[in-house]
């Protein structure tokens, strides 16, 4: 089985798209943990006249996160997995949702720019081979004092929050990815990914040095505290 990296991840979901909403489903905090970080973007008015980047938009369960929080935004979400990509297109989404098959690293030249009044970024910032230059890059396409939310692993600098990642990664997540999908390749990744990425410290500091001001972070509760987060960050203002 050859090893899922960083740079390769993306060909891993599109061979397991069709069974990722249900394998996510499994975990009842999944999509509660998403609508949280969505709300946390607080946009007026449910959205009006917004423009939101849905970065790394997967089969589309933040999007409609998304959607929920701000049901009159206009939102342009992104994947690099053309098979998620499809799972999400099946759905039935508003008139103001638009689908675009991009890599982080490659929006303008999908024809993605700005300026968006909010970027919304779930489970991806992680799995980016270079993560600044896209974070450097997310901060100039939004609007001054604009905010920029990320929901991802990122586990606290402690052993006993690693130990717990690894017991349920390979107790519960591994095998039912094995059992889903036939593959457990991209759910080794994904216990592999947590444990080497920052941790929860570190990741505030690459917003805050790729130029996001009053960046902030909250953990999830019960057993992923500590090792899910939420960050919260804006582009500085004009001043």
């Amino acid at each position: 089985m050859t090893e899922i990296t960083a740079g390769t991840v993306s060909g891993a979901f599109d061979t397991s798209a069709r069974g990722y909403d249900r394998l996510v489903g499994l975990n009842p905090g999944y999509h509660a943990a998403l609508r949280a970080s969505a709300r946390a973007l607080r946009l007026p008015e449910r959205g009006r006249g917004a423009r939101v980047l849905d970065l790394g938009c997967g089969t589309g369960a933040s999007t409609a996160a998304l959607v929920e929080a701000a049901p009159e935004a206009e939102v342009v979400a992104v994947d690099a997995s053309a098979g998620m990509l499809a799972a999400a297109r099946r759905k039935r989404w508003p008139d103001r949702v638009e689908f675009v098959h991009s890599r982080a690293e490659d929006l303008a030249a999908a024809g993605v720019r700005g300026p968006f009044d909010a970027v919304f970024a779930a489970y991806l910032v992680r799995n980016l081979p270079e993560p600044d230059p896209v974070l450097r890059h997310v901060r100039a396409l939004l609007k001054p004092g604009a905010p920029f939310v990320v929901l991802d692993y990122a586990i606290a600098n402690s052993a006993l929050r690693r130990a717990v990642w690894t017991a349920v990664c390979w107790s519960v997540v591994i095998p039912a990815g094995w059992a889903v999908t036939g593959d457990r390749g991209l759910y080794t990744y994904l216990w592999r990914s947590a444990l080497d990425f920052d941790d929860a410290d570190a990741f505030r500091d690459r917003l805050r040095r790729a130029g996001f001001t009053g960046v902030r972070r909250g953990s999830a509760g019960g057993w992923q505290r500590g090792i899910t987060h939420t960050f919260l960050g804006r582009a500085p203002e004009r001043g």
